[in-house]
């Protein structure tokens, strides 16, 4: 073991495959396709954070409304609006800001559009006021929209990881990519900013699917660099040992 002090995920199976956890506050790159379950891991990691491990944490949405997401996590027994009337979670709308339409969330971007230093200054705001301890940004992507090449989006991307640790939080931000790319990131600049770099894929195969994580970074960790398999349960992501797969056969 490291001495590095680590937070638990709150993901069966996964701790002990990086030291037992994240190594507190870095930057955590989720990156996957479309469906691979990067919006549950981040929810799991937020929520489990609150509920088992006593973490506050924000969960910041570019992509998906909140409302919906509240709606999707009930169905792992997530009860997100319980932990926000208890400020265990809050989440910041950022999801239609870009499109000009006023969000009815408490904490949300001005309808006025995205820009990434309010998102930053909401962030900070928010954090001081319920002590959060983790934070997760679904998804890099959309971010991407105001910027017009690859270096003001690694200049932006910098910038977010910078102050998620000056203000002292574990941050899990998720990117699209193509299932096919030798790529770990939508624009291929995320992951030489970040921390960690954890990839979910999703491969179906007729009536089959299967999905595996794979730990391609994480700095101050000894972590394991095999394909691992994963499920989508009713309780949430599970990492599986691999050796449990081949039982199945």
């Amino acid at each position: 073991m490291s001495d590095v002090e680590r937070v638990p995920t709150g993901i069966p199976g996964l701790d002990e495959l990086i030291e037992g956890g994240f190594p507190r506050d870095r930057s955590i790159l989720v990156s996957g396709g479309c469906g691979t379950g990067k919006t549950i891991f981040c929810m799991q990691y937020i929520y489990q954070g609150a509920k088992k491990y006593s973490e506050p944490g924000i969960y910041i949405t570019l992509d998906e409304r909140p409302e919906l997401i509240r709606q999707d996590m009930l169905r792992f027994g997530w009860d997100i609006k319980k932990l926000e009337d208890e400020n265990m979670i809050q989440m910041i709308d950022a999801s239609i800001a870009k499109i000009g339409i006023p969000s009815e969330e408490q904490y949300a971007m001005p309808a006025s559009g995205f820009d990434l230093d309010k998102l930053l200054l909401e962030i900070m705001r928010v954090s001081k006021r319920i002590g959060a301890k983790r934070i997760a940004i679904d998804s890099i992507p959309a971010l991407g929209f105001n910027y017009d090449n690859e270096n003001e989006i690694r200049k932006a991307v910098l910038k977010l990881s910078y102050l998620l640790m000056r203000i002292g939080v574990t941050s899990v931000l998720t990117s699209e990519t193509e299932e096919e790319s030798k790529r770990y990131s939508k624009y291929g600049v995320e992951e030489f900013v970040v921390d960690g770099v954890i990839v979910l894929h999703y491969m179906g195969i007729g009536t089959q699917s299967n999905r595996t994580l794979h730990i391609r970074k994480m700095r101050a960790t000894k972590h394991s660099e095999d394909l691992h398999p994963i499920e989508i349960t009713n309780k949430g992501l599970i990492v599986h040992k691999i050796e449990e797969e081949y039982t199945k056969i």
